[in-house]
């Protein structure tokens, strides 16, 4: 919601494979955008193709060259970085002008240097957000956007929950090392 994707823009959602990345990847077909993913395993690539992924995109350093490859030099509107830290400078490059960019995640680091002229060159907006520090009220509210416009593409099977497997609690250092290992595509699911 806060990104304000339209029908037909182009959206990167950076880890395209993780759960996520999944749940984006879906909701940005539901609103008929063009996806572009990335993702270090072309495996992942692959299982996201089976979900309508559009451009996967191997995330080697010259992913910003494939973004700019795949939209002719336009880049792109919107970007969904779950990655953070040494994507930020290249997200930059590849949005478009009045290009919006969330960054909800921080494997690739929390600090960055960046080119604030870019920024205002291009009129970008940058958010950044995470739902567990909000206010209760704002939960309660994003709760009842999340029913009456998420819940029925669930119901409807338009978006579907991507679980890689599920593990016992008792075999979470095992279900921690298939994280770690970059092998698992969706959501890894412990049960107490």
């Amino acid at each position: 919601r806060q990104l304000e994707l339209r029908a037909g823009e182009h959206v990167l959602i950076h880890a395209i494979g993780s759960g996520v990345g999944t749940a984006a990847l879906q909701l940005a077909k539901a609103r008929e955008a063009t996806v572009l993913g990335t993702s270090r395993t072309a495996s992942k690539l692959e299982r996201a193709r089976e979900l309508g992924l559009d451009v996967p995109i191997e995330a080697g350093d010259d992913w910003p060259e494939q973004v700019e490859a795949a939209t002719e030099g336009r880049g792109v509107p919107v970007i969904l970085d779950l990655v953070g830290g040494r994507y930020h400078l290249a997200n930059l490059r590849v949005a478009s002008e009045l290009g919006r960019i969330a960054v909800i995640g921080l494997v690739g680091g929390a600090r960055v240097e960046t080119d604030l002229g870019v920024l205002l060159r291009k009129r970008l907006r940058l958010v950044g957000t995470v739902l567990r520090t909000r206010p209760l009220e704002e939960k309660i509210a994003l709760a009842r956007d999340f029913s009456a416009e998420v819940v029925p593409l669930l119901s409807s099977g338009v978006v579907r929950p991507v679980v890689d497997s599920v593990h016992p609690f008792e075999s979470i250092a095992d279900a921690h090392r298939l994280m770690e290992n970059n092998t698992s595509f969706g959501k890894i699911v412990l049960l107490w």
